[in-house]
């Protein structure tokens, strides 16, 4: 509450104080005014106007300055009554109270901006009896309230005491409210004067004041103001309570920071305080570090900077933590690599199978290394497919070459601050996750991946992966500028190797920094390998069951890769492994031994039935179904494209999730079958009586690319003239109008896919044959490969004769 409002009004009104009737008895502030029939009317918001009391007021609403100038003109006399609800801007009889007061117009004034301000004076309290009408304002008509007899009871004089005494306190204790207001109420001696003058400027309620108002008896109102006085002078002393215990705690606060001063004083006396001692640490610690100019140049600075500040500033746990930070980065401080290649590729082959791509590459560094002494470290991107082994690798190639090893997930990340570190000003500032990771290595040169590196995003706070370009460019990461740290640091010597499902989602600047090897899927064959050299051994190892004699066999991980398994990489067939493991380590419990080699009859009973079956490829074989090859980030898919003809007028309906570029590709299909519609013996009047449908399943599923042209052509052929695909066939490649048929990419997943897929013979371009010399002949045994130019080859290999 404010008390500054209590008892006095604004500086401005103290003119207006000298006019109040300090000593008027009961009923002399009427002057023998008559009331009129008809009394014009003024609602006030937030104020009760009580008898005797002298009140300016603005007043804004048209209907109150057409009520307060026609009252002037007139007799001077309104009737002041108060609004229930204050929020109601024009309010109707209902809104304003029944009991008001009589009051004089002493002044009215005219404001510079249009407004009016009226200074009025209360005579009486009133009641309406009834409102005349509301317009152009209120006008009702009204009867005097006369107060009752004062009382003559020695009691009622205590009350008035009581009240003066109760208001002198509240005065006393708020130091906003100046101390002759005590000494007006001391010279009041009207008790309904006093009461009203106490009300008016009391911080009260509007409901509490409109109370004391409407109250006959000038004992009850006593009372009434009593109870209210209580309740102010109450919190009046809490809060001066509140007050003085403030006041006591900074006394304090001065105090103990006398006496640490003292203590500082003192301790320095006995050969210094332990943040003396800490510091002189740390100055030692900086004295051995290879730094450069700049770098001591800092630290030096920040030394001096704490041994100004006290050790409870803010600043001092920043700078602090800065310099901490400087002592904890191994500068020029290198681990030795290993140069034994032999020991090296033993280490790689060891821990992954296959991967001859990589680990060529690898061995590649590290002879030149040998025979060099020094080289800027190479930044690789290894693409492919999840559950390869693209991240495990990095910890091999570390390994391998005698490094420290630290990850980096790049997943989700959007704040460019994480790589480049926030400035030192900041709360709660960190470096980058870069010199984190060195600090964390405590060392110049170690191997750091940057796992899913085609999954940063970018909002408003910036793009990390603009902040990488200087992190993973050769020519510029030996001067690498952190905004913790504020120095530049050499990165030139840090193996960075960064790893991606799909390189169309690395922004373009930063693919042409990195060295791009890409990483296909796992054959049958691999996978088998996989498994027996690491998947087994690490998931017996997991389940408690290295002592324990049983086998799987080759068959048994067969099927499982082949019916229980659809993945480029081995996850899925780890967490089939893991359900085997379980299921033994449960037999082993309950009947205290297991059998010796698993069967695929027991690998049915643990897992259920087989989850992916090739006999698919028989019972699609019927005209207008054709299988094509897709890739996606996960590996290579079998593809089915589905056309159906009904009747119609030519319609082309493509339905299943397609991209425009597949879209384009099936126009392009039946555009080409169209123009040579007489070569494949098929009439051209077909293509107008005829609706053609054509659907890829899976329309959950996005789809798109050019590859699947040749598939959506053999569809559309195999559906006109009623042939059937061969069975077990697929086919991929990009078709054009002219009837050629072009290169697609991802040539050993598709292959990869078809294989595990159990089909037998591929259709590809002729300019892809050099993509499948690329793979493993041990790989793809059992498959035939069909190279073709054209079209005609196309469906003349295809086609069921």
């Amino acid at each position: 509450m404010e008390y500054s409002k209590m008892f006095l009004p604004e500086e401005d009104e103290m003119d207006i104080i000298s006019l109040l009737p300090l000593n008027q008895q009961e009923g002399e502030f009427n002057d023998g005014a008559v009331l009129p029939k008809e009394l014009p009317l003024l609602p006030l918001r937030n104020t009760v106007l009580f008898p005797g009391i002298v009140l300016p007021i603005t007043v804004g609403r048209d209907k109150s300055i057409k009520a307060v100038n026609d009252a002037y003109k007139a007799d001077k006399l309104i009737g002041v009554v108060a609004q229930k609800d204050s929020k109601i801007e024009d309010p109707v009889t209902e809104d304003i109270e029944s009991i008001g007061t009589l009051a004089k117009i002493v002044k009215l004034i005219k404001m510079p901006d249009g407004g009016t301000t009226v200074i009025i004076q209360g005579r009486s309290r009133i009641s309406i009896t009834k409102i005349l009408t509301d317009t152009p304002y209120f006008k009702a008509s009204v009867t005097s309230l006369p107060d009752l007899e004062t009382p003559k009871e020695e009691d009622f004089a205590a009350y008035v005491a009581t009240i003066k005494d109760m208001a002198a306190n509240i005065i006393h204790l708020s130091p906003n409210i100046p101390a002759e207001a005590a000494i007006i109420l001391r010279n009041i001696e009207s008790p309904s004067f006093l009461i009203h003058f106490i009300s008016s400027n009391l911080n009260a309620e509007l409901k509490e004041k409109q109370q004391l108002l409407e109250t006959d008896s000038i004992r009850e109102r006593a009372d009434k103001m009593m109870q209210i006085l209580q309740r102010e002078l109450q919190f009046a002393e809490l809060k001066n309570k509140v007050t003085a215990k403030t006041r006591t705690e900074l006394d304090k606060q001065q105090r103990d920071y006398f006496l640490q001063q003292q203590m500082k004083n003192i301790k320095e006396e006995l050969g210094g305080e332990a943040n003396d001692r800490e510091l002189k640490e740390m100055q030692k610690k900086g004295e051995a570090m290879k730094w450069s100019d700049a770098a001591k140049e800092m630290f030096k600075k920040g030394i001096e900077k704490l041994e100004r500040m006290h050790p409870s500033t803010p600043d001092y746990s920043v700078v602090y933590n800065h310099l901490d930070l400087m002592l904890d980065l191994p500068w020029e401080t290198y681990t030795t690599d290993k140069y034994d290649l032999k020991k090296a590729k033993k280490k790689l082959d060891l821990d992954h199978y296959g991967m001859n791509k990589i680990k060529e590459r690898i061995l590649e560094y590290l002879a030149v290394l040998k025979l060099k002494g020094d080289m800027k470290s190479p930044i690789l991107c290894f693409i492919g497919p999840p559950g390869i082994g693209k991240t495990s690798l990095g910890r091999s190639i570390a390994g391998a070459i005698g490094r420290k090893y630290v990850r980096q997930s790049l997943g989700g990340l959007h704040d460019e601050s994480e790589i480049r570190g926030h400035r030192k000003t900041y709360i709660g500032a960190m470096p980058g996750r870069i010199l984190q990771s060195i600090r964390k290595a405590k060392s110049s040169n170690p191997v750091i991946i940057l796992d899913e590196i085609d999954k940063i995003g970018n909002d408003f706070r910036g793009d990390p992966s603009s902040a990488l370009l200087e992190v993973l460019d050769p020519e510029q990461n030996h001067s690498f500028y952190d905004n913790y740290l504020e120095l530049e640091y050499d990165l030139s010597k840090v193996l960075f190797i960064a790893t991606a499902n799909n390189i169309q989602n690395i922004q373009p600047a930063l693919r042409d920094r990195l060295e791009i090897i890409d990483l296909s899927g796992y054959a049958v064959e691999e996978k088998i390998e996989i498994a027996k050299r690491h998947l087994i051994p690490k998931q017996k190892d997991a389940h408690g069951l290295k002592t324990t004699n049983f086998s799987i066999s080759e068959k048994v991980l067969e099927k499982l890769i082949q019916e229980y398994t659809r993945e480029s990489g081995v996850r899925e067939l780890d967490r089939m492994l893991a359900s085997i493991m379980r299921n033994q380590a449960k037999a082993l419990i309950l009947h205290n031994k297991v059998k010796p080699i698993l069967t695929p009859n027991d690998t049915e009973k643990i897992l259920g039935k087989p989850k992916f079956s090739n006999e698919i490829y028989k019972t699609a074989n019927m005209p207008g179904v054709a299988v094509g090859l897709a890739w996606t980030y996960v590996g290579g898919e079998i593809l089915f494209i589905e056309t159906s003809l009904s009747e119609g007028k030519g319609e082309l309906k493509i339905t299943g999730n397609l991209g425009n570029v597949m879209k384009e590709s099936a126009t392009t299909a039946l555009s080409y079958l169209q123009a040579n519609a007489k070569k494949y013996g098929i009439d051209s009047k077909l293509f107008e009586k005829k609706n053609i449908h054509i659907h890829v399943p899976e329309g959950a599923v996005p789809k798109d690319g050019p590859s699947a042209g040749i598939t959506m052509m053999t569809a559309l052929a195999s559906a006109f003239t009623s042939k059937k695909v061969q069975p077990y066939f697929a086919m991929t490649g990009e078709i054009t109008l002219r009837g050629q048929v072009l290169p697609v990419g991802g040539i050993k997943e598709k292959v990869l896919a078809a294989k595990r897929a159990g089909i037998k013979e591929l259709i590809l371009c002729w300019q892809n044959e050099k993509d499948v010399d690329e793979i493993d002949s041990d790989f793809i045994k059992g498959l035939k490969f069909r190279y073709v130019k054209t079209m005609n080859q196309v469906l003349e290999l295809a086609l069921v004769k």
